[in-house]
């Protein structure tokens, strides 16, 4: 018996080592690209992220929420963070550490609240109840994301035809809007690469906004 529990116990001190020495790695391969892109790295822990951005869903779960590994500057005349996050569900045996990655593009003209993600099994169960989202003339987009606004003609404005179609050509990840940034994030940890590709999403986006609605969105001042 004696020889079982010194089995376990070097187990999970292996586990324990090994996810060390992987956080490790990975902050120094984070710290590596944000130097490459001429951003700001920090690995130290930021609790009162959520507060400053209150407005998006994904960064209010759970408790005992904070962002790490965030990388902030300039990307392409805008602001940008991408980071790390970490929150925790449930409490003793029911306790459970969520991690995943997302970047935050500020906008250069003011925006609406919006969200768009991919479609799952739940979303088309609620749909047969009436809960369903805003749907497009594009079926496979419809069928493919789901989206929802307070402001439905926002949502039409925001998400035409190109923007769409481009879209449709991305990696699916799940994009809120708030007043003044836009948000891309998944449940899991990005690489380097992954981070580029959502930045180049949030940038895309923004970058389709038609011009009528950003002078619209200018002269209301939001």
């Amino acid at each position: 018996m004696s020889g079982l529990y010194f089995l376990i116990i070097a187990l999970v001190l292996a586990f324990l080592l090994f996810s060390i020495w992987k956080s490790i790695q990975r902050r120094k391969e984070l710290a590596a690209w944000a130097t490459e892109k001429g951003l700001l790295f920090s690995a130290t822990k930021d609790r009162g992220f959520d507060d400053c951005f209150s407005s998006f869903g994904c960064l209010r779960r759970g408790h005992s929420r904070y962002a790490y590994n965030i990388a902030e500057g300039d990307w392409n005349g805008r602001r940008v963070m991408a980071f790390d996050y970490r929150y925790v569900t449930g409490s003793g045996k029911n306790r459970s550490t969520h991690y995943f990655s997302a970047i935050i593009l500020r906008s250069d003209v003011p925006l609406k609240p919006l969200s768009i993600r991919p479609e799952g099994v739940f979303d088309r169960v609620t749909e047969f109840f009436g809960l369903d989202d805003i749907d497009f003339e594009s079926a496979e987009f419809s069928r493919r994301f789901y989206v929802k606004s307070p402001d439905k003609r926002w949502a039409y404005d925001v998400i035409h035809p190109r923007t769409m179609k481009f879209l449709l050509s991305m990696p699916r990840f799940s994009i809120e809007l708030d007043r003044t940034h836009v948000i891309v994030w998944k449940n899991r940890r990005f690489d380097p690469e992954a981070f580029e590709t959502t930045i180049a999403i949030a940038a895309g986006l923004l970058d389709n906004l038609p011009t009528y609605l950003t002078n619209q969105q200018e002269s209301k001042g939001g």
